[in-house]
């Protein structure tokens, strides 16, 4: 069976710049010429927009990057801990649905393991605590190879999701590891965990796979 690659930690890295790597990584694993990615990281400040139109207000305290994901307006930045997931899922035998289920499920599980009872809510995408959305999903797929995944609030400031309607949410909001526990592991501490949490739960879900790359 194809082992999964080993998630890494990339540390602070502009939204930009990993956009940029993303896309290029992403077009090496179709050409057969680079190996799949799963990374993990921060991002200064950032709010980001997926496939659909959004009206976004005409000052924000930090850039706006309009990008190809799935989903509606979220914000990045420091204290939420991002991963980006390069991975061949049709190669695997795997689905669109089947892998956002395994990425929520992943998130879940590590939340779990840390005192937290998260959970899907049916209609809406990511991870939830009651009706909080604690981690965002959104992904998007070229061919088979997906790009984009998740982002996890642990420390962030949390008033940064003031300024939009996050991720269309109107009957509920946004929250945070830190403000259910009380406090958080930082991105890099939490870190390596999560991505082996990801592993199993998409070794667990997606045919033909499992385990990590060595």
């Amino acid at each position: 069976m194809k082992p999964w690659p080993a998630p890494r930690w990339l540390g602070r890295v502009s939204y930009p710049a990993a956009w940029w790597a993303q896309r290029t990584r992403r077009s090496a694993v179709l050409e057969g010429a680079a190996d799949e990615a799963i990374w993990l990281l921060e991002h200064d400040a950032v709010y980001t927009t997926g496939l659909r139109a959004v009206d976004l207000p005409r000052v924000l305290p930090a850039p706006v990057v309009r990008t190809e994901r799935g989903g509606l307006t979220t914000w990045h930045g420091p204290g939420q801990l991002v991963g980006y997931l390069i991975l061949d899922i049709s190669g695997r035998g795997g689905s669109v649905k089947g892998t956002l289920a395994a990425v929520e499920a992943g998130v879940i599980a590590w939340l779990g393991g840390h005192g937290i009872d998260a959970g899907r809510r049916p209609g809406f995408p990511g991870v939830w605590v009651g009706r909080d959305k604690i981690c965002a999903v959104g992904m998007h797929f070229r061919r088979g190879v997906s790009m984009h995944g998740l982002a996890l609030n642990l420390s962030p400031d949390l008033s940064a999701f003031d300024a939009i309607v996050p991720c269309g949410i109107t009957d509920g909001g946004v929250t945070s590891f830190a403000e259910v526990r009380g406090s958080a592991p930082t991105p890099a501490q939490a870190a390596i965990g999560l991505g082996q949490s990801l592993v199993c739960a998409l070794g667990e879900r997606l045919t033909g796979s499992e385990g990590l790359a060595t």
